[in-house]
Formats: structure tokens, sequence, C-alpha cells
């Protein structure tokens, strides 16, 4: 499934240093992106009828014939390939600011830890830079959900997400939580 492939090598997001000092954490944000994604299939991610996020609440919920999936979430940020841009949640004046927390924190990291061009709240990328970017903040806000929610025009927004709640069609409830070490 696409959603869960790993980057091939290219000059992506920020400069040439802060690839260097940012190869280790995005080779890791790869490698959860990917481990969550398999572990998040078991009920269904990636194979809903529709999804749906409601701001004012901070829920994702995935709709099923047979059950729902619904999780607290996040708004990382958003790409859009017409622009060639991404845009981090806090900067995005649609979004209400309790949905880009993790978006801030992650830029608030960036610009602590050296990385100033990474916490710029519009960037010029391609599909692979907004790629890197949404998985170095999934991995520095140790996020246990990524979810790319497609939208118009190729565009998407990435969006991160806790533990699941499965309601099945009879009433029946269950969770679905992951621990990120």
């Amino acid at each position: 499934m696409g959603m869960f492939k790993r980057r091939a090598k290219t000059d992506g997001a920020g400069q040439a240093g802060e690839r260097a000092d940012l190869s280790p954490l995005l080779l890791q944000a790869e490698d959860m992106i990917e481990q969550v994604g398999r572990a998040h299939m078991s009920w269904g991610l990636g194979s809903a009828d529709r999804w749906d996020l409601d701001q004012r609440t901070g829920v994702i919920t995935w709709t099923f014939p047979d059950r729902t999936a619904a999780a607290p979430a996040q708004i990382l940020g958003s790409f859009a390939p017409g622009a060639g841009s991404w845009m981090w949640a806090w900067a995005n004046r649609s979004l209400l600011p309790e949905m880009s927390r993790d978006s801030r924190r992650f830029c608030d990291w960036a610009e602590a830890n050296g990385h100033p061009g990474l916490a710029q709240p519009k960037i010029d990328a391609d599909e692979q830079a907004a790629s890197t970017l949404a998985a170095l903040a999934f991995r520095v806000t140790r996020a246990t959900g990524f979810y790319k929610g497609p939208g118009a025009n190729s565009s998407y927004v990435v969006i991160t997400f806790g533990a699941v709640t499965l309601t099945q069609a009879d009433g029946a409830v269950s969770t679905f939580d992951i621990k990120v070490g």
C-alpha cells in the first residue's frame, strides 16, 4: 500500500547539512510509519469507505460497512502538488489551533535543534520532500498512527492519531492501541 512506502533518496527538504544530521532520525521515522501502518491495517486503515475529521472534537473517524473506527487526531500539515508546497498545520488559518499542537511542537523542536528551515510556515516541496517533513514530525512527536487524507487535485493532509476505538455494527466496542518505544 503506497501510503507506507519508504521514500527514495533525494535532496528533499532542508539544506544538505540538515539532511545529514537528520538521516538517522528520518530512517527511524520511516521505519516507525511502516510498522504502525502495518499494525493499523489489521483493523482496516486504508480500506475505509470514507473518513471524516471533526476539528471541534479533534476526532478522526473511518467508516466501514460493518463498523467505525475513531481516534483522537492531530494535523501535521498539508501538501499541495500544484503549488509545490508543504504547509504546517499551525500556519493554516482554516484549522483550529487545537488541531495543530503537534505541528507546532515539531517546528519548535526544529528551531531548537538547529533546523530553522524546517520550521517555516510554508515550504517549497515536491511529494518526497513533503513526505520527509511529515515523517520527521511523526517521529519527533512520537505519534502512534499516521494517515494521509486525500484531498482535491492530488493534495493531501497528514494526520496523526492515537488509540483507535472500533465500534461494530452490533454495538461491540474494542480499542486498538500501539505503544511506540
